[in-house]
């Protein structure tokens, strides 16, 4: 009988649990498919993040490729991160709405040896991270709750609460470097084309009015007349086309944007998660955070969002202008107009 001699050797590393080496005096008559096997799986476990950024963008490379149940789970993981810190796995399945098992099952096929240890990256995450989404509505609720809780001024309240805890996380994810891009680009381009449809077509449609009284060339994509796929195709590298898109994402949408990818055309994307389609070709992306799972989804944070992009654009072309940018509105312009008429001559009588 053919006899292996096997070395088990400890190998310090900075993360728990202990990584060990398995050093194998293995005869030429082993299979080699044998060997292929077993150093493939090692290279997998050694290449898994240990860092809540590197988890962010594996599920991010990983998403297309993923199961309609575990997308799911992979959205709920990246959108409510302190939730995963800090609950149990039966917990986070209720709130996921999934069996504690696929969570198991969802870190295996990352490469985790099981939740546990892709749990622990989100709670070494916690000592530099700002509140969730969940954690500020939950502070919300109690702030509020004295005042109103039940009735038609509940739902209010309900809503509220949702709009501060979504705008609270805006402040947090957008950055000067985000805004000076989107505005450098929205001034530079020879035409805008704004796409945004169903509940995102509100959005749009403010967009287009504000850089409209900017004097930029604006095109929205409406679909009323069934042609805004058609007019996607003129766009090119000199555009930019601005798309915005929530869950569950506009159809169209997603195809213009893939479009304009195809055509080297700039995009700047509004949308909620960097797991959205929308996202993989985003030049500038802006991620909004909400709650999926709630009805009634206000457009609080987008309007906000793109009304601040509209500034940021104004500041670039009004370089020189001592106080904040300014957009004039459709009433300040004809009053302007109305000044520089010629005044009529007095004749005498």
């Amino acid at each position: 009988m053919m006899q292996y001699n096997f070395l088990v050797k400890r190998v310090p590393q900075a993360r728990d649990p202990p990584a060990f080496a398995l050093q194998l005096r293995i005869p030429s008559s082993l299979p080699t498919r044998i060997c292929r096997m077993t150093i493939s799986k090692d290279k997998r476990r050694s290449a898994i993040p240990m860092n809540y950024e590197g988890i962010v963008n594996l599920i991010t490379a990983e998403y297309p490729r993923l199961s309609q149940g575990y997308q799911q789970i992979a959205r709920f993981l990246t959108q409510n991160p302190n939730v995963i810190a800090l609950e149990s796995i039966n917990a986070i399945a209720l709130k996921c709405d999934v069996h504690p098992s696929s969570l198991v099952r969802f870190a295996q096929n990352l490469g985790y040896s099981g939740f546990k240890e892709l749990q622990l990256v989100f709670q070494s995450r916690l000592a530099t991270a700002a509140p969730g989404f969940r954690e500020r509505i939950s502070a919300l609720e109690t702030e509020l709750s004295k005042n109103v809780s039940h009735g038609n001024l509940g739902f209010l309240k309900d809503l509220v609460v949702r709009d501060i805890a979504s705008l609270q996380g805006l402040l947090e994810g957008v950055t000067e470097d985000m805004l000076a891009s989107a505005a450098k680009l929205l001034i530079g381009a020879q035409t805008i084309y704004i796409a945004g449809q169903l509940r995102s077509e509100p959005v749009a449609s403010l967009l287009r009015y504000l850089l409209t009284m900017l004097h930029r060339k604006v095109i929205l994509l409406d679909p009323s007349g069934g042609l805004a796929q058609e007019m996607a195709l003129t766009m090119g590298n000199r555009d930019v086309l601005v798309a915005i898109a929530f869950r569950h994402y506009a159809k169209e949408v997603v195809s213009i944007t893939e479009g304009a990818a195809g055509t080297d055309t700039p995009i700047i994307a509004i949308t909620d998660s960097q797991l959205s389609p929308l996202a993989k070709n985003a030049d500038v992306l802006f991620t909004v955070p909400e709650d999926e799972y709630t009805f009634s989804r206000s457009l609080a944070a987008p309007m906000c969002l793109v009304q601040c992009i509209a500034t940021s654009a104004a500041a670039r072309l009004q370089p020189n202008r001592e106080s904040a940018p300014h957009i004039p509105t459709v009433t300040e312009i004809a009053k302007d107009e109305k000044a520089r008429l010629p005044r009529p001559i007095a004749t005498r009588r």
